[in-house]
């Protein structure tokens, strides 16, 4: 069994309850001692964008912005995928600290080690 998690996410604030599932499966399963990655598809990748988590909760009450600073406290990677960033007028610059823009082959490298959880 690998101790590896990579948990995708293709919805963003179009889905508050799905987007903020994923950061909680993050945060989860990096407390269970995973090593884990985020990868944000499509919309996602607006979760990634500064400021955008603010006021983004799940209908359990779990806040967005509270689950992503313990990720990026606890230095677990967020990638955003780059061409769907780029697409959405989304620079490195924008993204929170800790965040940075990712490739279909980073990802597609990392799944292939990895149990991968897509929301």
């Amino acid at each position: 069994m690998t101790n590896n998690v990579v948990i995708t996410v293709a919805c963003g604030t179009d889905n508050p309850n799905r987007a903020t599932r994923a950061i909680h499966l993050a945060t989860v399963a990096h407390k269970e001692g995973k090593n884990v990655t985020l990868f944000l598809l499509d919309e996602a990748v607006y979760l990634a964008k500064k400021g955008l988590l603010d006021h983004l909760r799940a209908a359990t009450g779990d806040i967005a912005d509270d689950l992503m600073t313990y990720l990026q406290a606890n230095a677990v990677p967020v990638l955003a995928c780059t061409p769907c960033a780029k697409a959405r007028g989304i620079e490195e610059s924008d993204l929170i600290e800790g965040a940075r823009m990712g490739t279909a082959f980073e990802l597609i490298r990392l799944a292939c080690d990895a149990a991968v959880i897509s929301l």
